[in-house]
């Protein structure tokens, strides 16, 4: 379905498809497309970026969308973090996608997650590095381990000239946009953001569904599916607000799955 030498995982024949971008781990998410294709989906997942998230070509997706198009009625692309931030460039690229699902989003491109410098962005199109926003090195951590929350909400401000060219063109995704987030997330401001994606949407128009949780953190657990493993980093939220707010985002997945024909 894709030519790449990454890990790759395909799951059920439905006529809805959904391709699955994890965050930064680079999980291929097994478990996630398994539980899709149980509902009755056609679900993938592989491996999107090589090292880390450093210019990652936006044309390095257009294989996988078309290939998982060419089985299925509807294409769906549901990202996680830094997978978020890629569903959303690629629904604002892909009019055929008739719905982006971001679970904890960002609504600008950021940095390369590079310890190299001068920063440089995570994404290219047409070869060229998209604006983004660079991380903030002058910030120091209050906590250990550190809740990278502050660091991201400190270089928006820093760097709020940045901004504007750096904004995800939401105002472009043709299809349906689905948001989730939670208040305590403690990774990066999920909430502020997924909020300004729904501003900037309502501006043009175009609806938007934002899911929240007050007591979420950054990552959600559908029902059914296990935790994700452990992590260096700090997501915040707890075993059941995170449940609850993946049940919350399953219930719009199913009707999702559930729907008949393309976008009209």
């Amino acid at each position: 379905m894709v030519e790449t030498t990454r890990p790759f995982h395909l799951a059920g024949t439905g006529p809805v498809g959904v391709l699955v971008l994890s965050g930064s781990s680079g999980r291929v998410e097994r478990d996630r497309c398994d539980l899709l294709a149980a509902a009755g989906a056609t679900a993938a997942s592989y491996r999107w970026f090589g090292e880390t998230v450093d210019l990652v070509p936006l044309e390095s997706f257009d294989e996988p969308l078309a290939r998982l198009h060419e089985r299925c009625e509807r294409l769906v692309v549901l990202g996680t973090s830094r997978g978020a931030e890629a569903a959303l460039l690629l629904g604002a690229r892909h009019p055929e996608i008739d719905l982006v699902v971001g679970v904890s989003p960002s609504d600008v491109v950021w940095a390369a997650l590079s310890t190299d410098r001068p920063q440089r962005s995570s994404f290219t199109s047409g070869g060229e590095p998209l604006p983004f926003v660079p991380y903030d090195d002058d910030w120091t951590p209050a906590t250990d381990p550190p809740e990278h929350v502050g660091m991201y909400r400190s270089a928006l401000d820093r760097f709020a000239d940045r901004v504007p060219a750096a904004r995800i063109p939401v105002e472009r995704i043709a299809g349906d946009v689905v948001l989730t987030a939670g208040g305590d997330d403690r990774l990066w401001p999920s909430t502020e953001l997924a909020v300004r994606v729904e501003a900037r949407r309502a501006a043009a128009g175009l609806p938007t569904t934002v899911l929240t949780h007050p007591a979420a953190g950054h990552r959600v657990v559908l029902p059914g599916e296990p935790r994700p493993p452990s992590s260096h980093l700090v997501h915040g939220g707890t075993p059941a607000a995170d449940a609850e707010l993946g049940a919350a985002l399953w219930a719009r997945l199913l009707a999702e799955v559930t729907a008949g024909g393309p976008r009209a």
